[in-house]
């Protein structure tokens, strides 16, 4: 990116605690935020907790001012954030893995720089319950959903939510919480499989590597906002695909499908029947996104949903017979 200078991966701000006193990290990615960051990073400092907690910010390399801002916070903060610069630009899952990797709390939050918390005790109320539930390996809450600066009234997934999961529960029903919502043992986590970075995605995968090592706990308070924008991660990972010739259509589709093919194999194929059932959501999902570009393309996703789960399994979760009026009920295209 020609307005990020070349410099050594380095923190800009040296005066930190001692490693072996913080339990908490603040983990933080952010590319091209300049209108949100300041939010997200204010959010998290004005947390009150009983225990030292550090603010890992990933800046990967923004061509906007989100450098700017972090660097002014970084200075103001210096016993609190780690601001990492990056040589280059490292794309959004190498830019986490990187993140994560430094952070150095038995804990991590994850806030990414476009959302924010909004409950100054969220922190403290995760790793109460983490430190008094030893066999939990990662927690989460509800969260409001926002489009740019409009908090709306709709949940992630609301206050009737399931609260317990097991990974299990994760691989059959998808995600059990939105990612600024986290907080999870660093060594359920980490180190990160091979094939982790490689994801266009990589919130669902964390949450089920952590489930594998404990339960998950989701709780119905509402203390932060995802936000939703035109320059989002989808947005991103829609240029990144454009750049390489891909089709776009149905990207969140091809994403999940990968996804699901690498927990697969993780996992030695013993989850498969569960995750056939995210196969089916998403391949349906991109049926739906084809419909109205390419009729037999969203042919060949509704086969490839009823190879997965069955037409009784599949009406559970979908609208079937408006999926296939959509489809099937208007002229043929064929682009």
């Amino acid at each position: 990116m020609d307005s990020c200078k070349p410099r050594e991966a380095t923190f800009v701000n040296a005066a930190n605690p001692d490693p072996a006193d913080i339990k908490l990290s603040i983990a933080m990615i952010t590319y091209n935020h300049e209108k949100f960051i300041a939010q997200a990073i204010e959010s998290a400092l004005m947390q009150k907790i009983d225990t030292q907690y550090e603010i890992v910010i990933g800046e990967d390399c923004s061509t906007d001012n989100t450098l700017a801002i972090c660097e002014i916070f970084a200075k103001r903060y210096p016993n609190k954030i780690r601001l990492l610069h990056r040589e280059t630009n490292l794309g959004m899952m190498n830019n986490f893995v990187a993140t994560l990797n430094t952070c150095r709390g038995e804990y991590i939050a994850l806030l990414e720089g476009d959302d924010y918390w909004t409950v100054e005790d969220k922190l403290a109320c995760q790793v109460e319950f983490l430190d008094n539930h030893k066999d939990y390996s990662i927690c989460s809450h509800n969260v409001n959903l926002a489009i740019d600066d409009q908090v709306s009234n709709d949940e992630w997934l609301g206050v009737a939510a399931q609260t317990e999961r097991t990974i299990e529960d994760l691989l059959s029903n998808g995600s059990g919480g939105a990612t600024c919502s986290l907080v999870f043992r660093k060594d359920a986590l980490l180190p990160v499989p091979d094939w982790y970075p490689k994801q266009k995605g990589g919130d669902w995968s964390l949450q089920v590597l952590c489930a594998s090592k404990g339960r998950m706990r989701y709780l119905p308070s509402s203390m932060g906002v995802y936000r939703k924008h035109p320059h989002g991660a989808l947005y991103h990972a829609e240029i990144d695909a454009y750049s390489r010739g891909d089709d776009t259509v149905a990207l969140p589709t091809k994403n999940s499908l990968e996804i699901c093919d690498a927990l697969d194999e993780h996992f030695n194929f013993r989850y498969s029947k569960l995750i056939n059932q995210q196969r089916a959501y998403w391949s349906w999902m991109g049926a739906m996104d084809y419909a109205s570009v390419n009729t037999l393309k969203a042919t060949n996703y509704i086969w490839k949903t009823l190879s997965y789960v069955s037409l009784r399994e599949l009406h559970k979760n979908v609208a079937i017979l408006g999926g296939l009026k959509h489809v099937f009920f208007r002229r043929w295209r064929l682009k």
